[in-house]
């Protein structure tokens, strides 16, 4: 059986610490809407976070699970160890001058080939990559948020892998993923598919000495990539079965399906349907304002809202952002 092609990135998941400094750094500094506010669905008394684009649009998102006085984890082989946003092509220089007028320490800027590359860490050390792309990128931002449309970000560039053997995890994006090799740079190997456009790349980086990294705080919990809906998943399950891929059954997760597996480094993959999206249970305008919890777990919602820290959203009184994100100011130049 011959599996469909995958469409590119639809999220990233990460595990983060305090909740409300999370949400300050990616709403206030970075500029992405919180567009859905739930549970972690296999331990609800953990809060699960969803920052995109207006609407949450496949490829735009980012999520977390935070805890807070969760441990640290440790970046090392079998893991996900960056995650690249994309920009404008122009656009770099004003948020390497953001970044620094808010406190956060930009770690390195290069260029990749046609990318221009600004490195960063969130508060929880996650690492991160702004990158602006000499081919640009077509998709639409989200408008009204606190960093100008011109230059915000416009979703997810692509994900970096470490691992110790980059043989094993090219074979299985090659064969069973259906990637192809578009570059190598020295330990680099970018891997793409479709037209290989921001948010369908993958980048594996090679490092045989590296420590086995330690999913916990500051570190990606896993990958998801895009099916266009459940039909074509079930027929990606059934494909990956077929060619001796270990996965776990079909799982509701209220705004798209999943299914999970790990490939040969270690790495946890999802493949998440695009629908029906996070509209489902709020309207668009109201993306984020309240705790959502799937119907198995509304009985629980007295005690498991009692359970969760609560959060100062962007708008509400007594919103903090500013404060909490360690900078002067969430607007920065504009």
């Amino acid at each position: 059986m011959t599996q469909p092609n995958p469409q590119g990135l639809h999220h990233v998941t990460a595990i983060a610490g305090d909740p409300q400094r999370n949400l300050d750094f990616y709403h206030g500094v970075l500029g992405l809407r919180l567009v859905k506010q739930t549970v972690n669905f296999d331990a609800p008394d953990t809060y699960h976070l969803y920052f995109g684009d207006e609407v949450g649009s496949p490829g735009s998102i980012m999520t977390f699970f935070p805890a807070p006085g969760a441990p640290s984890g440790r970046h090392g082989a079998g893991q996900a160890t960056t995650t690249g946003f994309s920009v404008p092509s122009t656009a770099l220089g004003w948020w390497d001058e953001r970044l620094r007028r808010l406190g956060v320490e930009v770690l390195a800027r290069e260029e990749r080939g046609d990318e221009d590359v600004l490195a960063l860490s969130d508060p929880d050390g996650l690492r991160l990559e702004l990158v602006a792309d000499a081919r640009g990128d077509t998709r639409t931002p989200w408008e009204a948020g606190p960093v100008p449309a011109e230059v915000a970000i416009r979703g997810l560039s692509h994900v970096t892998l470490t691992e110790h053997h980059r043989d094993r995890t090219a074979a299985h994006l090659t064969e069973q993923l259906g990637f192809r090799v578009d570059a190598e740079h020295g330990h680099r190997t970018r891997f793409v598919t479709g037209q290989g456009a921001v948010g369908q790349r993958v980048d594996v980086l090679a490092r045989p000495d590296a420590p086995r990294g330690l999913v916990a705080a500051g570190t990606v919990h896993h990958i998801a990539w895009r099916a266009p809906e459940r039909a074509t998943q079930e027929r990606w399950r059934a494909a990956l079965a077929e060619s001796g891929v270990d996965l776990t059954p079909i799982v509701d997760r209220q705004y798209f399906t999943s299914i999970y597996f790990r490939e040969p480094g270690g790495v946890l993959f999802e493949i998440a349907t695009d629908t029906p999206g996070f509209a489902t249970d709020e309207v668009v305008a109201e993306l984020g304002r309240e705790l959502r919890l799937p119907p198995w777990l509304e009985p629980q919602r007295e005690r498991i809202a009692a359970s969760l820290p609560a959060l100062a959203l962007p708008g509400d009184p007594g919103d903090h952002a500013p404060a909490s994100a360690g900078v002067p100011s969430a607007e920065g130049p504009r």
